[in-house]
């Protein structure tokens, strides 16, 4: 929005002074452009720039009837929109997806912005919330999600004009997590592997030697099935599913593809092999009718899970959790980052101590991309010494030949 001179070019003459337009004394001089509700462009004339300029400022606010927005609209909470926000896209999301961005809006978003309107959402307050949310130490991967999301929702209010405007247009995320990188808190070595094995229980010791020698994800592993997935004659393993738990979604259990569809099939290392061997003899597989939807269409089945309860029930976080805990203060590991997920970090910093080159690596890991590899683990790649020299050398030595 703006007013301008109709009476005269902006350039200016020879003599610096405005040139006059071929409208020059010909009707009313002053004109102000605007945005109406819908987001349509518009213009107005005055006589009078004090007239064109009191304008411009109420139709800056919304001030103006054919840039007022609906006063329901105005008056509608931030929870009320981020639901509909939610709910008019999530038939289009996978169900892990549909599940995370509920309980983020619930837990994370609701208590600091559900009750106040979009409008009332400024820049500082969302830096605000930012620099709170790093005093309480909540991990910086988990808030760049939750600023995502609200930057999603925001955005989306912008172009169905509920604001003007979106604030986190003008936060530099990067600069605000400075710092944040992929690389472990805490890896453990191979005598804290050990001391874990021997607190572990021997029905869950093969459960930690795919986390600690296949790299397997927690999922992947309460995943893993008995015909499927371990091929112990060709010693391979097939990773192509991991386990997750959904009572609203598939009333219970279901199959999905691995993280990022990092699926894959490796060699089974042969300590994994006994372990695994050992297990399946010891610890039959237990039948369990989950929805599988790795193919894409959901599919009702049975699964001979290799790792269960002593009930025979599958794992869910929870109750994965609570032996968890008495297994990890058994071997002394840490409270914080001393996770399954540190097994899987175990074994790529293993592999790269020992000299595996890093495209060996990111297979075994099934990362996307290389990059991800070298950024997670870039503190255990060993340093070569710098050859000085070379080109001087490479010369001389042709020199030589001649």
């Amino acid at each position: 929005m703006a007013v301008d001179d109709l009476w005269y070019l902006k350039a200016l003459g020879p003599d610096r002074k405005r040139l006059p337009s071929k409208r020059h004394g010909r009707g009313k001089r002053w004109r102000v452009r605007y945005s109406d509700a819908s987001g349509v462009t518009r213009e107005r004339l005055f006589d009078r720039q004090t007239d064109a300029k009191d304008f411009d400022a109420n139709a800056r606010t919304g001030n103006v009837d054919a840039a007022k927005v609906d006063r329901a609209q105005r008056s509608v909470t931030f929870q009320d929109y981020a639901e509909r926000w939610r709910l008019s896209r999530e038939i289009g999301w996978a169900m892990e997806t549909r599940k995370r961005v509920e309980s983020n809006l619930r837990c994370h978003l609701f208590p600091a912005f559900g009750s106040v309107t979009p409008r009332s959402i400024t820049l500082t307050t969302v830096l605000e919330w930012l620099t709170s949310q790093l005093a309480n130490d909540v991990p910086k991967s988990s808030l760049r999600l939750y600023f995502e999301l609200l930057d999603a929702i925001l955005a989306a209010a912008v172009t169905d004009k509920v604001i003007p405007d979106n604030p986190c247009d003008g936060v530099k995320l990067v600069k605000v997590l400075r710092g944040l990188s992929r690389v472990p808190k805490w890896v453990p070595t191979e005598h804290e592997v050990l001391a874990l094995l021997d607190a572990v229980p021997a029905r869950y010791r093969a459960a930690i030697w795919l986390g600690a020698g296949q790299g397997c994800r927690f999922g992947e592993m309460l995943g893993m099935e008995h015909g499927k997935s371990v091929d112990l004659s060709a010693q391979e393993l097939h990773v192509t599913q991991q386990l997750r738990y959904s009572p609203q979604g598939y009333g219970g259990f279901y199959l999905c593809l691995p993280k990022a569809g990092s699926s894959g099939t490796l060699d089974l290392d042969q300590a994994v092999r006994e372990a695994l061997e050992t297990h399946v003899r010891d610890f039959p597989p237990v039948e369990v009718e989950m929805v599988d939807i790795t193919s894409g269409d959901p599919v009702r089945r049975s699964v001979p899970l290799l790792f269960t309860t002593t009930r025979g029930n599958p794992f869910t976080d929870r109750t994965w959790s609570n032996e968890w805990v008495k297994w990890r203060d058994k071997a002394g590991w840490p409270k914080k980052h001393g996770g399954f997920h540190a097994l899987r970090h175990f074994f790529a910093t293993t592999l790269i101590t020992n000299h595996a080159e890093p495209q060996d690596v990111q297979r075994l890991l099934r990362h996307q991309t290389l990059r991800i590899t070298l950024e997670t683990y870039v503190h255990w790649w060993p340093r070569r010494e710098r050859r000085r020299g070379v080109i001087g050398d490479v010369l001389r030595a042709a020199a030589h030949r001649r």
